[in-house]
């Protein structure tokens, strides 16, 4: 029974924001490490904690995208303001865009890094 009246009042993972899901989440591990529950709520809860750590997946994967998107579109003004004079020519940033692609020696310190 405890199981039901915590999925109604829970909003679902799929709807809630990045750091509504996470605090969530911790929330959930920290029960599960803490308390002892029955089997079921334990399964009811890990269910749920894999639901929300998909929607924080999902949220910054597409955080990453568009920070990318616009590093690489940053560089492409750039490069086209200095008369694309620059190795960060279109072609170069097509094979650059993902900055965990490059090797270390390549990779640009001012790059700003959120993972």
């Amino acid at each position: 029974m405890a199981r039901k009246k915590n999925e109604t009042a829970d909003p679902p993972a799929n709807g809630a924001s990045f750091e509504e899901a996470l605090s969530e989440l911790e929330e959930i591990v920290a029960a599960m490490e803490e308390e002892q529950l029955p089997l079921e709520e334990l399964v009811a809860r890990y269910e749920k904690g894999s639901k929300l750590l998909a929607r924080c997946e999902t949220v910054l994967a597409s955080a990453r995208k568009r920070l990318q998107t616009i590093s690489a579109q940053a560089a492409a003004e750039a490069a086209s303001a200095r008369g694309g004079e620059d190795r960060d020519s279109p072609d170069v940033d097509d094979e650059t865009a993902d900055p965990a692609a490059l090797p270390d020696d390549q990779d640009d310190d001012d790059d700003i890094r959120l993972f």
